[in-house]
């Protein structure tokens, strides 16, 4: 039978908005924002090609290559990886970040130039009452500000995303003097940021069609985009909502590495929007996406990570077994993947795991056995669930072993 008729699927019936209907992008955000989390290594750049390299097969669009204007040697790995998209004909996009100020503009113009491919500018300025208060800004200097460098990019060839800042937290008079100018001044990407991790779903959704408006209005073909962080744990539901809002594209990291509690997990994104079937992206590489972000950055996936972690598809519960047990006797492995998984693991390369431990039946211990060629005597699973039963945990593969 198929997962249709086997699964009564509540999240069908009255959804808050339909599929957008339109094609949805990607920002990858992890070489940039992601290394700016504390606790991340900053990769060789030799590890950043290679997950480049992954963010292309996955159809990410487009990724943040870094900030040329801090110079040295993060200047020359940003100019090596838009040289990698030209020599090996990627499809990925590259962009840089850039304060509003011609001294971060130059460098992605030159390099762009030397490697012979357009590098959207991606200019960022605060605009949040909180901010001005905090920097002494007025709007007036903001807006100067975005004129000039917006104006300067665009005149050089640079494509442009202007990018407020805790626009979360922003007024709506200030954010339609932002945009209305640099939309006016050739900007033609817009990104809408919950740059604290501030906004709920109702507050990004909002949010994001108020800025729709503002482009509207200017009557030019602009994208908007979407750009979230983790703070309140709702960065992919918070995407989601601002898809529905009107947004084109979204941003995140692997594994949501970034500040403080880090950006939009790009890898839950991307599986939640698939199951969703809001995209048709091939994800069969996100497992090696997600273990080189964790290798190249030494950022430990933790055990219950969704899909990827360690425990995502694992159990050694002995009711939850049983039924998966069942299902693999039923010769059906797309039923395993659903008895007791929302997430279907193989549909991302990974599969259901049973282990043994205090909490697991007999069954658990003959499926450990045959799924190995182990014969399953009498003798050995009594031996082995016996000592299951007084253990601490779950049983590790080599105790097991030695009970064999």
């Amino acid at each position: 039978m198929s997962a249709s008729e086997l699964i009564y699927d509540w999240n069908q019936i009255d959804p808050a908005a339909p599929a957008p209907g339109r094609p949805i992008s990607f920002d990858d955000e992890t070489l940039r924002d992601g290394l700016q989390s504390p606790s991340v290594c900053e990769p060789p750049v030799e590890k950043k090609l290679e997950l480049l390299h992954l963010m292309n097969d996955l159809g990410i669009d487009t990724a943040d290559i870094g900030l040329p204007g801090a110079g040295g040697t993060h200047a020359a790995g940003v100019e090596k990886l838009a040289r990698e998209i030209v020599e090996q004909k990627l499809r990925i996009r590259p962009n840089c970040a850039a304060r509003t100020h011609r001294n971060d503009i130059q460098p992605i113009i030159d390099i762009s130039q030397r490697a012979g491919i357009a590098i959207e500018a991606c200019t960022f300025i605060g605009s949040s009452p909180v901010r001005f208060y905090a920097e002494d800004w007025t709007l007036d200097k903001l807006l100067r500000l975005t004129e000039d460098a917006v104006t300067f990019a665009v005149s050089e060839g640079l494509p442009v995303m202007y990018v407020t800042e805790d626009t979360t937290r922003a007024d709506p008079e200030t954010l339609r003097a932002l945009y209305t100018t640099a939309i006016r001044c050739g900007a033609r990407a817009v990104c809408v940021c919950d740059t604290v991790g501030h906004s709920t779903p109702d507050g990004a959704r909002a949010v994001v069609r108020f800025v729709k408006s503002i482009i509207e209005e200017q009557g030019e073909l602009v994208r908007l985009d979407w750009h979230g962080h983790q703070d309140r744990g709702l960065g992919v539901i918070n995407s989601i909502a601002a898809i529905e809002g009107g947004a084109d594209q979204v941003h995140g990291s692997a594994l949501g590495m970034g500040e403080r509690v880090g950006n939009t997990p790009m890898d839950q994104l991307l599986v939640n929007l698939k199951l969703m079937g809001w995209i048709d992206n091939d994800l069969s590489k996100l497992k090696d996406y997600c273990a080189a972000a964790s290798e190249s950055c030494d950022w430990a996936i933790p055990l219950n990570y969704p899909v990827f972690g360690r425990d995502a598809f694992r159990t050694a519960t002995g009711v939850h077994a049983a039924a998966v047990i069942k299902s693999y006797k039923k010769g059906d492995s797309a039923l395993a993947d659903l008895v007791y998984s929302g997430v279907p693991a193989a549909l991302f390369g990974m599969r259901q795991v049973i282990e043994v431990g205090p909490m697991s039946g007999k069954s658990n211990v003959v499926y450990w056995l045959e799924s190995r060629g182990i014969e399953a005597t009498e003798e050995r699973v009594a031996r082995i669930f016996d000592h299951a039963k007084s253990a601490h945990g779950v049983l590790s593969e080599e105790a097991v072993q030695s009970l064999v």
